[in-house]
């Protein structure tokens, strides 16, 4: 063996030792780098402290209702109200069928053999399979007496008793006793206890619909029917179409102005177009600077300065895109095929000309598909900003959230956040076709 051949043998050899080195050195700083991150974040400690049965709760409650009936232990007052709000709240004389009242004595069916009765001395709720839990009031305190031994599922403190089952919920503390049915279904989601079309068969709607006698004089049945749904109190379908609008006109307007801004700007950001790199180099940094700030903190900085509101929204949108607009339309400028440019001045034709039928012509079909791109895009960031300044369908969602109570609003307002994203995108895609594509 030569000394070439020994030294490209070793040379080889080292080259794949330091290989299989690499190859087990970078599995083994990535394994090392998630374990201390599982160590700093506490991961273990969070599965400890996560509420499994909340987050089940939480999520039974995207698509089904609960319905409370109330006694207030001070007046005997039995209250029967849908989420436990006025709006929602049977008048008198209108009962659920699973609740009844008679002689002082309110009893609720809660099905599969769950009754809980309410009366003088306090409350009792007959569990099949387990037997009946009595409630009474001793000493101005809630007195538990139920078969031995106590399961989890009731909760028992010195104010409060608590009682948790598949069929429903009930609470007895001093001030009032109150039982919890869960149902599915978006309840009074057409029309509210107090519209004369609430109960009604589709049948019996479409019936009052085409019917010549009319429910109020002044205006026709389906003309009701729209208004009542319309004005629904418990939903505010009104309030939430303005609010769909809002939305989408904050997304339009923003990206409408940031592409307005930036297009001539990124002239002077263009090598072909800009020959004073300093002049160039500093609108670069402009456009750097105003996308390198997330758009929610250009929203905290506005409407700190101009107040809360749906133009305030626009303006962060737009100063965000404005950067990142510049940064892609220099980058299209600077790609233009200058043969096109030189034809356009041969016959006599000025910058502005030159500009209009030689450049954009090349560059409208990228500019075309990142406004339509950035449109999209903006509608679902228009939901988070919307709830900073106050206006469009976030500002609903992040009201719904914080009241902790209608968590079927929320499920409402995210499906319809997702219907709003999807038709912004196929209306994308169908302007992108006919204006970029001609089809």
């Amino acid at each position: 063996m030569t000394a070439a051949t020994a030294t490209l043998a070793e040379t080889v050899t080292r080259s794949f030792d330091r290989k299989r080195r690499i190859a087990f050195v970078i599995p083994a700083v990535i394994v090392a780098y998630l374990v201390y991150a599982a160590i700093s974040f506490d991961i273990a400690g969070l599965v400890q402290r996560a509420r499994f049965d909340n987050a089940a709760i939480l999520l039974s409650d995207f698509w089904q209702h609960k319905t409370h009936v109330t006694r207030d232990n001070r007046s005997n007052a039995v209250e029967v109200a849908i989420e436990g709000e006025g709006k929602g709240t049977y008048p008198t004389g209108m009962l659920p069928d699973w609740v009844t009242i008679a002689g002082g004595v309110t009893t609720i069916d809660l099905g599969d053999g769950h009754i809980v009765t309410y009366d003088d001395a306090g409350a009792r709720y007959v569990v099949p399979g387990y037997g009946t839990i009595d409630i009474r009031e001793e000493g101005g305190r809630p007195v538990l007496t139920a078969p031995k031994p106590i399961p989890d599922w009731i909760s028992v403190g010195q104010n409060r008793i608590g009682v948790t089952t598949d069929a429903g919920r009930l609470s007895y503390s001093r001030s009032k006793v109150e039982t919890f049915k869960y149902e599915p279904g978006w309840e009074l989601w057409f029309f509210t206890l107090d519209s004369p079309f609430y109960g009604k068969g589709f049948a019996e709607l479409v019936g009052l619909a085409v019917s010549s006698d009319r429910i109020e004089p002044a205006r026709s049945n389906i003309g009701y029917m729209v208004s009542e749904f319309w004005t629904n109190r418990m939903w505010r379908h009104g309030d939430v179409a303005w609010a769909i609008f809002e939305t989408i006109l904050m997304a339009f307007l923003g990206t409408m102005m940031a592409a307005i801004v930036a297009l001539p700007m990124s002239f002077l950001a263009a090598r072909n177009f800009m020959p004073l790199g300093v002049f160039r180099s500093a609108i670069r940094r402009v456009f750097d600077f105003i996308r390198g700030v997330d758009g929610l903190i250009w929203t905290i900085i506005l409407s700190r300065a101009f107040g809360p509101g749906p133009m305030t929204g626009a303006i962060a949108i737009a100063i965000t895109d404005a950067g990142s607009f510049g940064k892609t339309f220099s980058e299209a400028l600077e790609n233009i095929d200058e043969k096109q440019v030189e034809g356009i001045r041969s016959t006599g034709a000025n910058a502005t000309l030159r500009a209009r039928f030689g450049v954009l012509p090349q560059v409208m079909p990228v500019i075309l598909a990142q406004v339509l791109y950035y449109l999209e895009s903006n509608t679902r960031s228009a939901t988070v900003i919307g709830a900073i300044v106050g206006g469009g369908i976030g500002l609903l969602l992040t009201q719904a959230i914080l009241t902790q109570k209608d968590w079927e609003e929320v499920a409402y307002y995210m499906v319809l956040i997702v219907l709003m994203v999807m038709l912004m995108d196929s209306l994308s895609g169908w302007l992108r076709r006919k204006l970029i594509k001609g089809e």
